[in-house]
């Protein structure tokens, strides 16, 4: 299998998510220009996190126009593998591939530090080696997190099983406390609904080596790469 991880102006994360996939993953792993619509035949895609075209505008608003991304909705309409991290999550929802928005945090400062995120749903191809309810712990850096949506669209979420991590205290209770950016019902990552997207704003990458001080989020990797490999 084949990953490809997307590059555009301003991505800080993209060499953080292919020397995990490369190195730690072990698989061959390929990167992609933003003005380019050639996936190169990736099985699976990384959106990145970083500051995509500075954040101008607003996050993720102007990345959604770029050539690659046209290629990545019709990679998922047609059931590819996507994973949007950070700016990655803000990017899929200003492109359409996942409902809701990212907007300021709630204390208007940018959050970096670890926190405690709750796996709500641990049969997906994200998260299957995962169990349920299992809290991971894995570090956010961002100004824009605090996830929002309408009624209608969490309630879809919720009947759907549709969240796939919560932020929770280390014991996996669902608290405001745990909550670093305001973000509604406590969420920090969804899916798509066939659950070929997942979205999510801790970053896996930065806790997926003993040097980082903490492995949990290279189930995430570890996930995918099962899941793909008993296609």
């Amino acid at each position: 299998m084949k990953f490809g991880v997307i590059i555009f102006p301003g991505s800080n994360c993209d060499h953080d998510a292919y020397w995990t996939i490369q190195q730690v993953a072990k698989q061959p792993v390929t990167f992609l220009w933003h003005e380019s619509h050639d996936l190169e035949n990736c099985d699976a895609i990384i959106v990145p996190g970083g500051f995509a075209f500075g954040d101008y505008l607003r996050t993720g608003a102007i990345a959604k126009f770029s050539p690659v991304m046209e290629s990545v909705k019709k990679f998922a309409d047609g059931g590819g593998v996507v994973l949007g991290i950070c700016n990655g999550f803000q990017i899929l929802c200003e492109a359409g591939l996942l409902p809701g928005a990212l907007m300021r945090n709630i204390g208007l400062k940018y959050v970096c530090k670890p926190v405690h995120v709750r796996v709500e749903n641990a049969d997906t191809l994200f998260t299957n080696a995962c169990r349920q309810g299992e809290v991971l712990r894995i570090p956010i850096g961002h100004m824009e997190g605090n996830y929002f949506c309408d009624d209608a669209t969490l309630a879809e979420l919720q009947r759907d099983q549709r969240i796939v991590f919560r932020y929770s205290t280390p014991a996996g209770e669902i608290t405001a406390e745990a909550n670093p950016n305001g973000s509604r019902d406590n969420i920090a990552g969804i899916c798509s609904p066939g659950r070929n997207v997942l979205g999510m704003m801790p970053h896996p990458e930065r806790a997926a080596e003993p040097e980082l001080g903490c492995t949990d989020g290279c189930k995430v990797f570890q996930s995918l790469v099962g899941a793909m490999a008993s296609k």
